[in-house]
């Protein structure tokens, strides 16, 4: 598959001609041939969103809605086409691609719904004769980078409610699904979003800090958001920070999934199962601490690893369970974690790291300590690490112990226990009896700590995508006391 730059609603090249090849990570085949931008398309990118901001602004909220309802249907009618992109370039399963597609299309209707909800309010003011209001109105230019791991979700994600808002948006690619992104961008243009609204930049590793500080720096651009590592979360945050430009920012997450002694412990396996090794573990919500009290450990360690067995890994384009890792590098990194925590007394109770190739087995590593890698380092892989705690405050102690904070669950038949619990944990997510993986396209999503700052999601992402300003209507005939 080749594909060009989307700008005005046009597939073109990059300024330079240059392309990139992004390759199989199963087979070492072509997936995708990308335009690869520059500064350049940077540049041209940014003047259309500004010249389309004056008109899309203005548009009728009733025109925004229907263009985007449409666009979810679009998406949804594309969904083979995203599949078979997504397996050729990230090695995602057909179930977890389609899945995509679906949440993505219902983030397009949820922020179409919220079209005619972005409100001001009256204000009192001590002024005789004043009429006072705060207004909620589109920013202008905004920049949406998206990542590989939820591809269809998360790039919609970056510019729908900005788009529903009155705002135009520039959507940098991942450079490892190129094509899964850009055609996000041709369902748009096919629902009828006007030219300029979204744009979208594909670019290849080596040229991500020229596109990405271009972006930051443009003196256009009046806000950024970004889904991916808190590495990098934290260079664009602090570059960003120079020119005053606000930051929405979801980062790297360590969940924990906490189990109780009172679990109904065949659904927290099931539950746990589901966290850690959905999409190969390879979702910011993934499980990657599994605390157990040490009273149901044993018990739950064989009833969770004998169902982490029976998970079947292979080709996405087979029936599996699990299918390929995005790339080499995470089985490495995913071996090294399991071989230092065995290496320091942890047990391996399944999985494994495969001597070539990216399809990985799930894997579980018992016995857990602060010492060993695998208890701070996010692992993104389908390895997770099970740690036992003395009781309820320990397991709570042992949850908070991680720079991150995202996602979290508790398993327990006592909810009122179970809700004191989540109030203590430090995260912007808790699920009580349910998975640390979930996602709505209405609800408040974001962490805490270095997982990020700000929300995206229904009501709470319009804060976000709008700015407000103060208004007054005023007695030309006051007193002035000069």
């Amino acid at each position: 598959m080749e594909t060009g730059l989307l700008i005005d609603n046009k597939n073109i090249p990059a300024a330079e001609g240059g392309t990139f090849d992004r390759l199989n990570p199963m087979t070492g085949d072509l997936a995708t041939r990308a335009a690869a931008a520059r500064k350049a398309d940077v540049d041209k990118a940014v003047a259309s969103c500004a010249e389309a901001f004056s008109t899309w602004s203005k548009t009728l909220p009733s025109e925004r809605r229907t263009i985007l309802n449409r666009a979810a249907d679009v998406l949804d009618a594309n969904a083979g086409r995203f599949v078979e992109a997504g397996m050729s370039e990230t090695g995602g399963t057909r179930a977890w691609i389609g899945f995509n597609v679906k949440l993505a299309a219902n983030i397009l209707r949820d922020a179409a719904a919220m079209v005619t909800q972005i409100k001001g309010e009256i204000l009192p003011s001590d002024k005789p004769g004043t009429f006072s209001m705060a207004q909620r109105r589109p920013i202008g230019v905004l920049v949406g980078m998206a990542p590989w791991n939820a591809p269809v979700i998360l790039a919609v994600r970056s510019f729908a409610m900005a788009v529903a808002c009155g705002n135009t948006v520039i959507l940098k690619a991942s450079e490892k699904c190129p094509a899964m992104h850009r055609l996000i961008g041709d369902c748009m243009v096919e629902a009828g979003l006007p030219s300029g609204v979204l744009n979208i930049l594909t670019h290849t590793s080596e040229d991500a800090p020229e596109v990405v500080n271009a972006l930051v720096d443009h003196p256009l651009t009046r806000r950024i958001n970004f889904t991916g590592s808190t590495r990098v979360g934290r260079i664009i945050a602090k570059r960003a920070a120079e020119h005053l430009k606000p930051c929405l920012l979801e980062l790297g997450g360590k969940a924990p999934f906490i189990v109780l002694e009172d679990a109904d412990l065949p659904k927290a396996v099931d539950g746990a199962i589901f966290s850690a090794f959905m999409n190969q573990g390879q979702i910011c919500m993934s499980t990657e601490k599994v605390v157990v009290v040490d009273e149901i450990a044993d018990e739950f360690a064989k009833a969770f690893a004998d169902r982490a067995k029976a998970l079947v890994p292979g080709r996405p384009t087979e029936e599996v369970d699990l299918g390929s890792v995005v790339d080499r590098e995470t089985v490495d990194h995913v071996s090294h974690l399991i071989d230092d925590a065995v290496s320091k007394g942890a047990e391996l109770l399944c999985g494994g790291a495969p001597d070539d190739g990216t399809i990985m087995p799930a894997s579980i590593v018992d016995r857990v300590t602060p010492k060993m890698e695998l208890f701070s380092a996010e692992s993104f892989g389908p390895v997770t690490a099970m740690i036992r705690a003395r009781d309820a405050d320990h397991a709570v102690e042992i949850a908070n112990d991680t720079q991150y904070g995202l996602s979290s669950a508790i398993f327990s038949q006592d909810t009122r226990r179970a809700m004191q619990l989540a109030d203590r944990i430090q995260s912007g997510i808790c699920h009580i009896n349910g998975p640390t993986v979930g996602d709505e396209a209405h609800i408040p999503f974001g962490g805490v700590k270095a997982s990020g700052y700000g929300r995206f999601g229904g009501s709470y992402g319009l804060n976000e995508f709008t700015e407000v300003r103060w208004i007054t209507i005023e007695d030309p005939g006051q007193h002035y006391p000069i």
